[in-house]
């Protein structure tokens, strides 16, 4: 591994302040190891709201969005509510049980791995309303779990097509965190966007092994920029920092990432992202749940047109990035736009394809 530069130290020093911030607004549940159980230090009446993520916050992107949302509907709605990180999957069970046992009326937890605790515990609690999101859907269905699967792939198309114009060198690179079947298929679809336009250009993908290791993220993407790419999508959320870090070392290395937090951290070489609000997707599944519009036993898909999932171009680069490559960046927006149409009205399938 590289020793870390100043620009990587001084995103992980953000990212842990943010951390302890975050933590601490969202008031989270305090859960203590005592003889090998995980115990709830706070439990609370019927109205619990109760997010567990299992990526740390403070990382500028899925799940600072989300304890964000959940405070600010909770503030909205007058309902009590906790963000608890489930950093251990062992643990996960019984962070889940305890939080049935403490009368919670929504559960929301996160990503592919709570997919069993949730099938070996949802049963148990049929008065608590289960949300996972960015899921595959059950079989059999459970009448008291939604699961959300989000078409981030689509945006990673309309990411490619902008990619293949804005870049110099014609050689791009993606960096996922895992190679799992969604991530391979953004992969593929921002390839194949790139291509649709671009048949010459190069495509790079590499995985970091975690969605939490910006040393290697930064360690990747230094390797994919001095190679001669010039154009890097995220799809690895906390390890991002370090690829954003890589990016403003050298003054024409752009980025796409995740969320419009991280445009600040790189006014002048993150270019645009691949948005998935992971925010505004729970805070209109715990209104849904919370109201009468919660359809238990269902599979549901969020993509382009929804609010949560977009490309969006960052202001601030266009404000401050070079200015050829701004030049160039507006001049593809009607090309992004028409493709967004099409893909919409259904005239153009991109396909979700999961092979490497």
């Amino acid at each position: 591994m590289t020793n870390r530069t100043s620009n990587e130290i001084n995103v992980l020093r953000h990212a842990i302040g943010r951390r302890s911030f975050l933590r601490t607004s969202a008031g989270l549940a305090a859960f203590t190891m005592a003889g090998g159980l995980l115990t709830a230090v706070a439990h609370a009446s019927g109205g619990l709201v109760a997010l567990v993520h299992t990526q740390a916050a403070g990382d500028a992107g899925p799940v600072d969005s989300m304890i964000a949302k959940l405070k600010q509907l909770s503030g909205e709605q007058g309902f009590e509510y906790r963000a608890v990180y489930a950093q251990d999957p062992a643990t996960y069970e019984t962070i889940f049980r305890t939080l049935g046992d403490a009368g919670a009326a929504v559960i929301v937890s996160t990503f592919n791995e709570v997919a069993e605790p949730f099938k070996a515990l949802a049963p148990s609690y049929p008065d608590t309303k289960w949300i996972q999101l960015f899921a595959d859907p059950f079989e059999p269905a459970i009448p008291n779990v939604v699961t959300v699967a989000y078409d981030y792939y689509l945006g990673c198309y309309l990411s490619g097509i902008f990619a293949a114009r804005v870049s110099k060198s014609g050689k791009l690179g993606f960096i996922g965190g895992v190679s799992i079947p969604p991530i391979n298929a953004d992969y593929n679809a921002f390839k194949a966007g790139a291509e649709s336009v671009r048949p010459d250009v190069s495509v790079t993908v590499a995985f970091a092994g975690s969605f939490q290791d910006p040393a290697k993220g930064q360690e990747i993407a230094t390797q994919m920029y001095s190679s001669g790419i010039d154009y890097i999508q995220t799809d690895a959320a906390a390890t991002d920092f370090g690829i954003i870090a890589a990016a403003n070392e050298v003054e024409g290395r752009l980025v796409s990432v995740l969320d419009p937090a991280q445009f600040p951290q790189g006014p002048r070489s993150v270019i645009s992202i691949v948005g998935l609000d992971f925010g505004t997707s729970l805070y209109n599944e715990v209104t849904k749940a919370l109201g009468s519009g919660f359809a238990g036993g269902t599979h549901e898909h969020t993509g382009l047109g929804t609010g949560v999932i977009d490309f969006i171009r960052s202001p601030l680069f266009a404000e401050q990035g070079p200015a050829d490559i701004i030049t160039r960046a507006k001049e593809v927006e009607p090309e992004i736009a028409a493709a967004r149409a099409a893909i919409l009205d259904g005239s153009l399938k991109v396909p979700f394809n999961t092979n490497l």
